[in-house]
């Protein structure tokens, strides 16, 4: 091979080697217990319960099956990145395009775990009082 070939080579190699570096960095980011999502920001009185998810049992999906930052209709969020609180864009109410902070939470999840379902693997959660202790359910997947 000539020295440009070589120099192609080796920059190709390079960028995969930092692309790795980076992702096996940012696995490493990401939380390895509980987390309790209360969104007190938004609801100010709360209807249910907080929920605690947990984000062991969810490191085999992809990490942009949740987050995300819509940009032209398309998520430019990417491992790594800062992460957001999901009522940074998120409100009560909806606006323009952003749906309502609770609908996204809800069809964020229950439409995942509805799925998994439908596919007979270990689901999820889809009752209201599954997720938010203390709830009565209202039905289940409400």
């Amino acid at each position: 091979m000539d020295n440009r070939a070589n120099m192609l080579v080796a920059l190709v190699l390079g960028a995969a080697f930092i692309v790795a570096i980076t992702l096996a960095y940012a696995a490493t980011q990401a939380p390895d217990h509980d987390i309790v999502i209360s969104s007190k920001e938004v609801f100010k009185e709360p209807k249910k319960t907080p929920v605690t998810f947990s984000h062991p049992k969810h490191k085999e999906f992809k990490c942009t099956e949740c987050h995300h930052e819509y940009k032209d209709g398309k998520n430019v969020w990417q491992e790594g990145q800062e992460v957001k609180k999901c009522y940074a864009c998120h409100k009560l109410e909806a606006q323009d395009k952003i749906v309502a902070l609770q609908k996204a939470y809800h069809d964020k999840c229950q439409s995942c775990h509805k799925k998994l379902k439908k596919e007979k693997k270990k689901a999820g959660p889809t009752a209201c009082s599954k997720c938010h202790p203390g709830a009565a359910d209202e039905g289940e997947g409400k």
